[in-house]
């Protein structure tokens, strides 16, 4: 078959380069709960991290522009919602780290938040992301609070990720199917 402009058939999708694929871990799991959200599966939302605004610059009666603000709080997880009932809560993040996950990216207060989660029961979760690699996994709360207080390390070793947690393959629709795994680990819950 003849392509316009010259094109050979076998050369059209040799050059793909499927890595880094534009979008960053947060962007990939916006669109895979707008997903859940559109085919009802879940309902699932990206927190809003609760801020004081101070001082407001009007510029015309339909345009402002804030010039200063404060956090009010500390913000817990990224993410929270309901699957089939049940009450998910989970933290996403990116290291761009080959070995290990640095665990100063988490700070007290969401390890807390993630320990309370646990202890009453809801879906408590990390999916890190290593850029560097191209691989996104996802660790349940229990084996990320085991491992911060059983080792006394400032990291999580990659090889800890690929014992006890799950690997997502990126995909199209859902690009991170995280529920996937609840399902397979939670027996449909």
């Amino acid at each position: 078959m003849k392509y316009p402009n010259g094109i050979k058939k076998d050369t059209i999708f040799h050059n793909i380069n499927y890595k880094n694929r534009g979008m960053d871990l947060e962007d990939d799991l916006n669109v895979t709960n707008q997903y859940y959200r559109e085919e009802d599966k879940a309902y699932i939302y990206k927190k809003p991290t609760p801020i004081k605004i101070v001082n407001v610059d009007y510029i015309s009666r339909k345009a402002a522009t804030i010039k200063e603000a404060y956090f009010m709080e500390p913000s817990t997880t990224d993410y929270n919602g309901i699957y089939k009932g049940k009450y998910i809560d989970f933290e996403a993040k990116e290291t761009k780290s080959k070995t290990s996950f640095p665990l100063n990216n988490i700070h007290p207060h969401q390890i807390k938040h993630i320990r309370n989660i646990y202890n009453h029961n809801g879906i408590v979760f990390l999916i890190v992301r290593f850029t560097t690699l191209d691989i996104t996994y996802l660790l349940f709360g229990k084996d990320f609070l085991y491992y911060i207080d059983s080792c006394d390390k400032k990291s999580i070793p990659i090889s800890y990720f690929e014992e006890v947690g799950y690997k997502i393959e990126y995909k199209l629709r859902p690009r991170v199917d995280y529920l996937k795994i609840i399902d397979e680990m939670y027996g449909g819950i």
